[in-house]
């Protein structure tokens, strides 16, 4: 070990700077292309508080998480400024995982995607988490995670979203998250939200989706909200606000698309919306709104009106007519009086995907002025008023009972016209992007919902849809195909989509997606790269599901004809030859080595003796134990492949750096002392100087076989592995490096040996690795779940190394 002090510098925290100059000289060797060790111990932590059935996470006990690509762990692909690699996103979607999120989740400093959308985990929202400063997505939704919301996520300076909703959170919204200034969506439906809402929220800049329906708010509607000026879809659906009424202020949100306060509890007047430029949606429904409806006209482009279930009085507003896109207009359960009139559908020309909903049921209407007679596509429901004693009205079945289920599935047959019926080879299907070819391709699979759509049916937007869709992810427009969709409450459009390689005429046609692309598509969803739409609103990935024809493509890119068995009989061998050839480079470097080590053992008294340098002092291995408090990990400020940096005081109160090499380090007495002498001519302002040396104690990696001590130099990146073929291993190594000819085995003897190694190993890992889910022959609902046994995990590792070591007969040691 040596020593070294600053030149020409104070001590105290100029010292530290300066001291972390000198090492980071030293160490960055060392931590090329390995992950920050701080958020390695946090992953590992991180999964010791999940309960994984699926062992989706097997391979997070083997190598390193960003060079041995972990499930869902994405790295940075180059190190940073500390020449580590870092955690970019740790992507959990779907997974099946329980348990608890551990607090260690605060040490990937530099994440900016957490997701564990989709599981079950429960337990609260670590505050830990707001010291992720670089996080941007923070998704959450879908669990059973219970508590208050910390104030600690208002100080995340990056976040751009905020997704808990559908959890069982509680307790109020924390004024901390009026700090939230880059934050866009608020999407904390669903829960058990309790309290005001802090009006402190509207200085909130770029607050786009406000999504808080399904909770326990209560209080009052803040007219501050009016005040945001980015604001388009204010969602606060069934919660209560005490009969308060709502803000005349929220008339001026200019940018508003959807207003949705349906049972809210909400009394007085609806408010002039008329001067809201394009807003599309307006749901006012089951409060105890009175008064008239206000008169003027409302914006071009609303599709839904739903003012029913208050207690509103008057006529039918004439304004109500002409309105181009409306889709349903509901004011049943009020007491409206006077006429009816038929501009309401007369004027209305609908194509054959367009419909118009009237409701008006339980009035107090009572007539009709005007035809009578409605146009295709529009319905008209007047139960409940005095227009239905009339026998002409009642003929019409305009004064029945509605039979219209929300929960409406609807779906399509995926058949080319004249193509033979199931040709295509299994999990092969035909793919609508060819209108004139029966061409067979494999789709990604992928669960969609719409959470806040701005209309009332979907099927008149679906082509719009799937523009905005395929345009979004740079796909050409037959390459989307919507299998089914359905209403759900919210209401909210849940969809099962499928995406097929691109068709190409000329016969260059690719039949599976290439691995980039896979990739490229999944990271659009899962970023959230997709831009916001008015009209479909805000979306969420519900799962992305890969067919087990995937698994190669997501190992290698190759187009080559070999044959799977083939294949595997290359890779076999080839790992035959690796391991052989690697033997034997080891053992030379082995022989070399303890040929050198022999050398320098003889000289190192000499060595010593010559090791006169001015101004370099010999410290005694007790000075320099009692300058760092017996080498405390307190103490420790840095570490190396050769060993570990410390902080110490000299007796005289001299501050100095202390670097002491470590048993199993690769650096040798002969490369100690030629660093010594190295640094001792070494001066710069911006470096820490030498002053000394200690060779004492034994310091110089004891020799790890002959202590038995033989598993504490295996690289612990390797993982687990068998503790009786790393002896024989060894053992063999030794021999080969003996001084005298005859002592050492010859070369076919040395593969003979490691011919018998090898098959020692647990036949596990002999083989190629298996895809981790098994499906069976039929999907069940839903039928792109991430559980379902014909696909394969977008996130999971094809690592080879032996996760399964542990079981059969040949014990296994995890190295420290």
């Amino acid at each position: 070990m040596f020593a070294s002090k600053p030149r020409a510098f104070n001590v105290g925290p100029v010292f530290l700077v300066c001291l972390f100059a000198s090492t980071s000289w030293l160490l960055v060797g060392a931590q090329n292309n390995i992950t920050n060790p701080t958020e390695v111990r946090a992953l590992r932590a991180i999964k010791g508080s999940l309960i994984d059935p699926n062992k989706n996470l097997s391979n997070w006990d083997r190598g390193d998480p960003c060079t041995s690509n972990w499930t869902g762990v994405l790295c940075f692909n180059t190190t940073l400024d500390d020449g580590y690699l870092h955690v970019r996103e740790l992507q959990l979607l779907n997974m099946n995982l329980s348990g608890i999120l551990s607090p260690e989740l605060g040490r990937l400093s530099h994440l900016r995607i957490l997701d564990f959308m989709w599981n079950a985990l429960s337990g609260s929202i670590p505050k830990e988490i707001g010291n992720i400063t670089s996080l941007e997505l923070l998704l959450l939704n879908g669990n059973h995670l219970t508590g208050p919301l910390p104030e600690e996520l208002g100080y995340l300076p990056n976040l751009d979203r905020i997704q808990i909703d559908q959890n069982n959170i509680s307790g109020p919204i924390p004024q901390s998250f009026a700090n939230l200034n880059k934050t866009k969506h608020f999407h904390m439906n669903n829960n058990s939200i309790s309290g005001q809402i802090p009006p402190e929220l509207a200085r909130l800049p770029y607050l786009v989706h406000f999504l808080l329906d399904n909770n326990n708010l209560s209080g009052h509607l803040p007219p501050e909200l009016s005040r945001m000026p980015n604001l388009t879809i204010l969602q606060l659906d069934n919660n209560d606000f005490g009969g308060t009424t709502i803000p005349n202020s929220y008339v001026n949100m200019s940018k508003l698309l959807k207003l949705s306060l349906r049972n809210c509890n909400l009394q007085g007047p609806i408010p002039d919306l008329s001067s809201i430029p394009h807003l599309g949606y307006l749901d006012l429904s089951s409060n105890r709104l009175n008064g008239t409806i206000p008169a003027q006209q409302l914006s071009q482009d609303i599709t839904t009106i739903d003012l029913s279930n208050n207690e509103l009085t008057g006529s039918i507003p004439a304004n109500f007519s002409g309105l181009p896109n409306l889709q349903k207009l509901s004011l049943a359960n009020n007491s409206l009086n006077g006429s009816i009139s038929s501009s309401l559908w007369q004027n209305k020309t609908l194509n054959a995907t367009e419909s118009l909903t009237l409701d008006l049921e339980n009035n107090m209407l009572a007539n009709i002025s005007g035809s009578i007679n409605l146009p295709p596509n529009v319905t008209l429901w007047l139960k409940g008023n005095p227009v239905c004693i009339n026998d002409n009205i009642s003929s019409l079945q305009l004064c029945g009972s509605q039979s219209e289920n929300e929960n409406r599935i609807q779906s399509t047959t995926n058949s080319i016209a004249g193509c033979p019926a199931q040709s295509c080879p299994f999990p092969y299907e035909y793919s609508p992007t060819s209108n004139l070819s029966c061409f067979c391709a494999a789709p990604l699979l992928v669960g969609y919902r719409l959470k806040s759509p701005g209309f009332s049916d979907f099927i008149s937007y679906k082509h719009r849809f799937e523009e905005y869709l395929t345009n979004g992810l740079n796909l050409d427009f037959d390459q989307l195909y919507i299998d089914s969709f359905a209403w759900e409450k919210g209401p909210r459009v849940k969809m099962y989509l499928k995406l097929y390689p691109v068709f190409n005429a000329s016969g260059n046609n690719e039949h599976i997606f290439n691995r980039s692309e896979v990739q490229r598509i999944r990271s659009m969803f899962t970023g959230w790269l997709i831009g916001d739409s008015d009209v479909f609103g805000p979306y969420e990935l519900l799962n992305f599901t890969l067919l087990d024809i995937y698994k190669d493509v997501l190992i290698t890119t190759s187009k080559s004809g070999i044959s799977k068995n083939a294949l595997i009989g290359i890779v076999l061998g080839g790992i035959a030859i690796a391991v052989t050839l690697s033997a034997v480079v080891t053992l030379l470097i082995i022989r070399v080595r303890l040929r050198n080590y022999r050398v320098v053992s003889k000289r190192s008294h000499a060595s010593k003796a010559s090791l006169k340098i001015d101004g370099v002092k010999s410290f005694t291995y007790a000075e320099l134990a009692m300058a760092t408090n017996n080498f405390n990990s307190s103490t420790q400020v840095g570490q190396g492949g050769y060993g570990k940096v410390y902080r110490g005081t000299l007796a005289d109160g001299t501050v100095v750096a202390i670097k002491r090499a470590q048993e199993g380090s690769l650096q040798g007495e002969r490369e100690f002392l030629t660093e010594i002498q190295l640094l001792s001519r070494l001066h710069h302002r911006n470096l820490v100087s030498l002053i000394g040396y200690c060779d004492e104690e034994g310091e110089q990696v004891n020799i790890a076989y002959q202590s038995g001590m033989i598993f504490s130099v295996i690289d612990g990146r390797m993982g687990s592995y068998p503790s009786e073929c790393v002896e024989k291993f060894v053992s063999l190594a030794l021999k080969s490096c003996q001084e005298e000819t005859d002592s050492r085995p010859s070369m076919a003897e040395v593969v003979r040996e490691l011919e018998k190694i090898w098959q020692m190993m647990p036949e596990s890992d002999t083989g190629i690795p298996e895809s981790i889910d098994t499906l069976p022959e039929k999907m069940t609902s839903p039928p792109y779940s991430a559980s379902s046994s014909m696909v394969k995990n977008a996130y999971v590792s094809s690592d080879v190394s032996g996760s399964d070591l542990v079981s059969g007969v040949v014990p296994s040691i995890t190295p420290r």
